[in-house]
């Protein structure tokens, strides 16, 4: 029997990915490239969706060959990215998002925020859609984006004549094809995959997007995720390095990928699925739970049905700046500098130090609320900001390895919040599966157990959101009759923490600090 391999693809806020995998889940070769940000301004955040392919195409062609795998033996491909936005105008070619009108910038990032006060706008509609978004629409998903291009940019708007979650975008540059995902859509376009008529249209023209279609080419039905949409057209084969053999899979939003990397295991056993939580955490965090029947509240994102595995309901929360957070901390003090691998380690490092000859006193009255870019969840307040309390006039570097310690802290009572909000709204979650850049964070990783009292499993594959996509590419590529088995089949396991049971009492005393620096925020917020 021929051994069937696939392509996974995952795009990143700074670099495009490409993983090469065997049909039983083994990362056989890996490959990056760096892919161009624009900032014109505060908020604003672009990219140039050309130089995202052409970086996705590098990496294809160089993990391939670190896999020593032939190119006709790639049975399947697939995508997953950041829930950007892309726009095309009428004949397929780049139009620009940006204020600068460069027609190059024609994506805006999945954190570009200038267009919180049309989410504000969204939310007081007051629309029955807002039910499956926890009830506050966030400046991270396409709708007020969307308004945002209509409103500001209307050239761009009259001459646009696609509009593309990123995922979406490249299985089209890949195939021809102009499905979409049912988990771009259902996640970010409040597309309702469980009604009949899943467009709501009259909230579209409530928010003054009435002609979206004319100018999205948007389909009716969204593809379920994994669903085979097509080879690759002759012009993406020779510049993936594949061949038209190779088919195509409806894609997957990165952390949702993630997802599907980590709880794919558990796609067979429903009932119990809802004890676990995906932690996808790098640049940001998200949080994802799944169940066989939806879960809706008031700051957690969904439920979503069929966004990730496809008979369940997803609910997502998320911090929208964790390891950003961190780099930002580094940046901003006076011993900082570059946050580079090496500056994280050796704070880390000297962290450890500190608190053998400190303990549990180290920094005691330093406290930070994480919310510099917004709460997410479960406070669903893109207007939240982040508080540190308990400065001097210290700028030494152990200052900053106490700030930097304390900064981690805060995103762990962050999840630890919105975990809280989950088990308090029907699950009952007692493990979270981490993956992402924080797994080589030895502090964040001791305090995700510590801090919110779970067992914590960090996956043996070294890619889960590449592993998750590598489902995705077999499911479509036929190697599997549906994405259950393919998650099931290729699952990889993981490592297993049990929290520190004496540290409780530490965290717990934190953690009433920490809602208490939330109410006091409001307290000032309310004032001003």
């Amino acid at each position: 029997m021929t051994k069937s391999f696939v392509c996974a693809v995952d795009v990143g806020t700074g670099s495009a990915r490409a993983g090469i995998l065997d049909s039983e889940g083994n990362l056989l070769g890996r490959a990056d490239h760096p892919i161009a940000m624009h900032q014109p301004k505060p908020d604003h955040a672009e990219h140039d969706s050309e130089d995202i392919w052409s970086a996705v195409c590098k990496s294809v062609r160089s993990a391939l060959q670190k896999s020593s795998v032939a190119a006709d033996d790639i049975a399947g491909i697939s995508f997953d990215a950041t829930c950007s936005l892309v726009a095309r105008d009428r004949q397929g070619s780049q139009i620009s998002v940006s204020v600068t009108g460069e027609k190059r910038w024609d994506t805006m990032v999945w954190l570009d925020h200038r267009a919180i006060a049309e989410a504000d706008e969204c939310t007081t509609s007051g629309h029955a859609v807002l039910d499956y978004i926890g009830g506050v629409m966030s400046p991270e998903m396409e709708t007020p984006k969307l308004m945002w291009l209509k409103r500001h940019l209307p050239k761009t708007w009259n001459e646009a004549g696609y509009l593309f979650d990123l995922a979406d975008f490249l299985t089209w540059k890949a195939s021809g094809s102009l499905a979409r995902s049912q988990c771009t859509l259902t996640a970010k376009w409040t597309y309702l995959a469980h009604e009949e008529k899943s467009w709501r249209r009259d909230f579209f023209e409530l928010v003054g997007l009435g002609d979206l279609f004319e100018h999205g080419n948007l389909p009716e039905k969204a593809s379920p995720v994994g669903a085979d949409i097509g080879p690759l057209t002759a012009k993406a084969a020779a510049e993936l390095g594949l061949t038209e053999k190779c088919r195509v899979g409806a894609g997957v939003i990165d952390a949702y990928a993630g997802a599907l990397g980590v709880l794919g295991g558990f796609a067979g056993d429903e009932k119990d699925i809802g004890r676990h939580l995906a932690l996808i955490a790098g640049t940001s965090s998200c949080v994802m739970a799944m169940s066989p029947d939806p879960q809706p509240f008031a700051g957690v994102w969904g439920p979503y049905f069929g966004a990730a595995l496809p008979t369940l309901w997803l609910s997502e929360g998320g911090q929208s700046a964790t390891g950003a957070l961190l780099d930002h901390i580094i940046r901003w003090h006076g011993a900082g500098g570059e946050p580079d691998a090496a500056m994280h380690m050796k704070i880390a490092g000297r962290v450890a130090e500190l608190r053998a000859e400190d303990g549990d006193a180290l920094a005691a009255r330093l406290h930070v609320l994480p919310d510099f870019h917004g709460n997410r969840s479960p406070l669903a307040d893109p207007h939240a900001v982040g508080v540190i309390s308990g400065l001097t006039l210290d700028s030494s570097f152990d200052s900053l390895c106490k700030l930097y310690w304390r900064t981690a802290v805060g995103i762990a009572l962050g999840v630890r919040h919105v975990l809280e909000a989950l088990n308090e709204n029907g699950y009952l979650i007692d493990t979270l599966h981490v993956t992402g850049g924080h797994t080589k964070n030895p502090l964040l990783m001791e305090l995700y157990a510590d801090a919110t009292g779970c067992t914590v499993v960090e996956p043996l594959a070294d890619e889960a959101v590449l592993l998750g996509t590598g489902m995705v590419a077999a499911t479509a590529a036929g190697i599997y009759p549906d994405l259950n088995a393919a998650c099931v089949a290729m699952q990889q396991g993981g490592k297993i923490r049990a929290p520190n049971k004496a540290a409780g009492a530490r965290f717990d005393r934190d953690y009433r600090i920490f809602l208490e620096m939330h109410r006091q925020r409001q307290m000032l917020d309310a004032i001003g």
